[in-house]
Parts: C-alpha cells; sequence; structure tokens
C-alpha cells in the first residue's frame, strides 16, 4: 500500500532540497528517518517531518483497509522536489540602485510503499541514471 506526503511553499530552495532528497531515495523508510535525523542539511528537517507524515499516512490507510501495518517493511518508492512561486525582493545597492533578490520555494513529495518482492524496483530508484 502506497502512501504520500506533500510539503508546499517550503522556504529552501529546490537546489538544495534536491541534494538531500537524493540522499534518502530509494531507502527503508526508518533508515531514512534516522539518515535525516542527524543530516547537516538545513533542508533535512523538513524532508523528515515529510518522510515521517508519509509513514503516518500509509499506518492510516492501512488501518482504514484493515490490513496488517508493519513500517519495517516501508520503502521510500519515490522523492522529488518540484519549484513553488519565487518571492521577489528589492535590496538597496550603491548610487542608488537597487537589486533584485529571489526568494525560491519548494514543494516536496514523498511516497512510501512496501518494498517489491524482486530487488529490481530498489536497484532501479539507487542507480539514478547511472549504468555502472
Amino acid at each position: 500500500m502506497e502512501a504520500k506526503a506533500q510539503a508546499r511553499f517550503v522556504r529552501v530552495t529546490p537546489q538544495k532540497a534536491r541534494r538531500v532528497v537524493d540522499v534518502v531515495r530509494g531507502k527503508r523508510a526508518e533508515e531514512a528517518v534516522a539518515v535525516l535525523r542527524f543530516a547537516p542539511q538545513a533542508a533535512a528537517e523538513t524532508v523528515r517531518k515529510v518522510v515521517e507524515s508519509a509513514i503516518a499516512n500509509a499506518r492510516v490507510k492501512a488501518d482504514q483497509a484493515s490490513e496488517a501495518f508493519d513500517e519495517s517493511k516501508l520503502v521510500v518508492l519515490e522523492a522529488y522536489v518540484d519549484e513553488g512561486p519565487t518571492l521577489k525582493r528589492f535590496r538597496p545597492r550603491a548610487q542608488g540602485r537597487a537589486a533584485r533578490i529571489l526568494k525560491r520555494t519548494s514543494h516536496i513529495t514523498v511516497v512510501v510503499g512496501e518494498a517489491e518482492s524482486n530487488g529490481a524496483a530498489k536497484a532501479a530508484a539507487g542507480t539514478k541514471g547511472r549504468t555502472r
């Protein structure tokens, strides 16, 4: 059973958030939370909360469907960061000029589900486009 969680309009640049999300994609959900808890990046806290929310959503879906729920079987199937709206601000500069400051936002999405019985899905998730 798959469950999804999103954090929208997060005030972190998508480029910085993608660095964190790439670390946990394809990992077991419990392992992903543990890695994010000790990651030094500022975006790691937000991504950890989204992963924990996806786990909680999976638990609720399993309860509603009267299915057995085992958190240790959950895997981060999908994790991606989309660009949100950019806040535009101005800062005074030399000689009476103004410079535009772009404050970027992100939409962070995580999908967790039970691991496939064959290892093909995990292997495909972990390659990130590499062939070796």
